[in-house]
């Protein structure tokens, strides 16, 4: 990385526009649930502009800011227990997959009664799921 050289007018002028920034997005280690709403409600209004996509100019303060959220949500809150079919429906939203695109489950009918509840995954099809998104055995079970 390249050493930056910046003069005392730099450094007042990012003073400045990080307190604008500040004042609207919380840029701090989250503490408290007011911190936590305050910076959920500016996350989905960077979300809602156009920050999601990694070429947006907003996309390092979304990243930042989404960081500081996951911190505080990882401290605050016990993680939810889900089951393997909510695991397996939130895997395939974030790959943008459909039931047809999973053949190591089964045909369309086994994904859609496993996602349905009707069917629970067996040790061979949980052990395929992790190996293709690579998370452990463990979010399937």
């Amino acid at each position: 990385m390249e050493a930056v050289n910046l003069s005392r007018t730099d450094v007042d002028d990012i003073a400045e526009h990080l307190n604008a920034i500040s004042a609207r997005i919380p840029l701090r280690r989250i503490k408290t649930k007011r911190d936590y709403k305050a910076a959920t409600a500016a996350l989905n209004a960077l979300l809602d502009s156009g920050g999601a996509d990694e070429n947006a100019p907003l996309a390092t303060l979304v990243t930042l800011l989404g960081d500081l959220i996951g911190e505080y949500e990882e401290t605050q809150s016990p993680p939810d227990s889900t089951s393997p079919a909510d695991t397996l429906r939130f895997l395939m939203d974030q790959h943008r997959l459909n039931q047809s695109d999973l053949p190591e489950i089964g045909s369309q009918g086994v994904v859609s009664e496993i996602l349905r509840g009707k069917r629970d995954l067996n040790v061979r099809q949980i052990k395929l799921l992790a190996e293709r998104f690579n998370v452990g055995v463990q979010a399937f079970v």
